[in-house]
């Protein structure tokens, strides 16, 4: 992660040269985690643990896209590895719902933490598949969808930094609606 200062320009992950030593489908995916990791830190800050449970314009809320990050990335690896998603995934997946069966004294602080230990492990499991063939088959949920090792490992980049990029939006609403 990096610190952003007027003096030392900011260098997104896929520019710092990182993640070298794996191939390039798996090193994308890791850039992704770094860059989720370097934005969802940058755009939270200040955010207070009661705003990342609001709902602001009906979006919904920070906490939710936090928990999903973390989760989703899990169950996507399962796919990848060629697995099926375990009961307690399975329940996970249940308790991300937006609504409120959630403990609102969830914070900021630990579901970022939540996020970097997904990040952590994931990035193990990723460079566990870095060479595998990129075009065998994995079948994604009961109905076993066709897509690849490769499609879900690109898939595990995207869909994480379109949550986060959801996190960024709701982040910049609530601190305008302070006024």
């Amino acid at each position: 992660m990096s610190t952003h200062t007027a003096s030392v320009p900011y260098v997104e992950p896929w520019l710092r040269g990182t993640h070298g030593d794996v191939p390039a489908v798996a090193r994308a995916v890791l850039h992704a985690f770094d860059l989720a990791i370097d934005d969802l830190t940058k755009w939270t800050d200040g955010l207070s643990d009661v705003e990342i449970h609001t709902l602001p314009l009906e979006l919904p809320p920070v906490a939710f896209h936090l928990r999903h990050i973390a989760r989703s990335t899990d169950r996507l690896l399962t796919y990848a590895e060629g697995g099926q998603l375990s009961a307690e995934q399975l329940t996970k997946l249940k308790a991300e719902e937006v609504g409120p069966q959630h403990d609102e004294r969830e914070t900021l602080a630990a579901l970022l933490e939540e996020v970097k230990a997904s990040f952590a492990n994931a990035s193990d499991r990723v460079r566990a598949l870095a060479n595998a063939n990129m075009n065998t088959f994995r079948g994604v949920g009961r109905k076993q969808l066709p897509t690849s090792v490769g499609g879900a490992l690109v898939h595990v980049a995207d869909h994480t930094m379109r949550h986060v990029g959801q996190v960024v939006t709701t982040a910049k609403v609530l601190k305008a609606l302070r006024g």
